[in-house]
């Protein structure tokens, strides 16, 4: 059945319940979870299987020893700001893990009082709904093309990237020898090597790759990482050298938020062009709206 016939049969469907009984019925297809358990697939069940092994190998907040400049940077903020990986942790398993004392989404505003304000939670990761709606609304069919995921970090695109595109190509660039191995172990485990590949490198020192690829991913890849001057210099780099005509580059947050905080002028004229995204699509009752909202498109001109 495709979608002109599932739609007539729909409304056939709603045509037959009761008028008062049917805002209950759009009330449960919007907030149920029973009808995401019936929309579970096999990619999800995969996404949602190398969580679970790479949530066992790392520590609750997922950032490593060494991330010592990404921790201070954190506390330097307005508000106390805490790392939840949105690939390892969806919102049910995080209410859990608060409600068993593991983790709290509130802070003390005075010690000993009861008053509390809620945290600032980051993620450098896209949840497995963000990695559906990503490859599967926002970017186009990337049949023969090859996607660049800068920071690849744990691999959730390139894992993500695997199951729901037919890229040619995914190519993870990551600094940290860790996430690196951990990435290939992930991608060896699972058998993804036909299509995965893991660099480790500093983005800046990547100009061929830069200029090959055809779609460049960067999700809070620099702000928690670099001071701003080397946000600057990177940002730079991948503009002068992510040039291919009809690329695509996305961006967490947009472009336009980013180079503002880093008190930058705008960007070189005629780079690129933002798309329209379509934010209103279901992918499942645990996405955050807001967090979609997040996931800007760009195509270079």
């Amino acid at each position: 059945m495709d979608v002109r016939e599932s739609v007539s049969e729909l409304k056939k469907l709603l045509s037959r319940v009761n008028p008062p009984e049917l805002p209950k019925l759009l009330h449960w297809i919007q907030h149920s979870g029973e009808l995401d358990e019936l929309l579970l697939d096999n990619r999800k069940v995969m996404l949602q299987s190398i969580a679970d092994d790479l949530r066992a190998l790392l520590p609750l907040d997922a950032m490593l020893p060494g991330e010592a400049a990404a921790h201070h940077k954190m506390q330097r903020r307005p508000r106390p700001t805490v790392h939840v990986d949105a690939f390892l942790y969806d919102d049910d398993q995080v209410d859990a893990l608060c409600e068993g004392g593991a983790m709290s989404r509130n802070y003390c505003l005075h010690c000993g009082s009861q008053r509390t304000a809620p945290l600032d939670f980051v993620s450098h990761s896209f949840s497995v709904s963000e990695l559906h709606f990503l490859f599967q609304n926002v970017l186009p069919d990337l049949s023969g093309r090859t996607l660049v995921d800068v920071g690849s970090r744990l691999g959730a695109v390139l894992y993500g990237g695997y199951v729901y595109s037919s890229a040619s190509l995914l190519l993870g660039v990551e600094l940290s020898e860790e996430f690196v191995r951990l990435q290939n172990n992930m991608v060896e485990k699972y058998r993804l090597n036909d299509r995965v590949q893991v660099v480790q490198a500093d983005i800046c020192t990547q100009v061929t790759l830069l200029q090959n690829a055809d779609v460049l991913i960067m999700n809070n890849v620099f702000e928690y990482f670099m001071e701003p001057k080397e946000q600057v210099k990177a940002w730079r780099f991948i503009i002068q050298n992510f040039i291919k005509p009809s690329s695509l580059l996305v961006t967490v947050p947009s472009l336009q938020e980013t180079l503002r905080d880093l008190q930058q002028e705008a960007l070189p004229p005629g780079w690129v062009e933002e798309l329209p995204v379509d934010y209103g699509v279901y992918v499942g009752g645990d996405t955050d709206p807001d967090a979609l909202r997040q996931i800007h498109l760009y195509k270079v001109m």
